[in-house]
């Protein structure tokens, strides 16, 4: 199962945790096992309408940005991030 880091402002939903494992081949099926185990997560990342991750939401998979987002493949051993974007000027 990938490793899944969980944002600070999320980890409610997780109990705490920072870190989950979560099984899935792909960002697409990440998201959506994360959650059927967390509920309320798929808020902060998932948009429905556009059926893709949340603009404001950047996805690393083993340390390298993705820009493939839901269809960015993950393995078995990978590490995956979260990560919102900060706004500033």
């Amino acid at each position: 199962m990938a490793d899944v880091w969980i944002p600070p402002m999320m980890q409610k939903l997780t109990g705490g945790a920072q870190r989950v494992q979560v099984p899935g081949s792909s960002v697409r099926q990440i998201v959506f096992n994360l959650e059927r185990a967390h509920p309320g997560v798929l808020e902060h990342l998932y948009d429905a309408k556009e059926d893709k991750l949340k603009p404001d939401v950047a996805v690393f998979v083993d340390g390298e940005v993705s820009h493939l987002g839901l269809m960015q493949a993950v393995k078995e051993d990978s590490e995956v991030q979260f990560v919102p974007a900060i706004a500033g000027g």
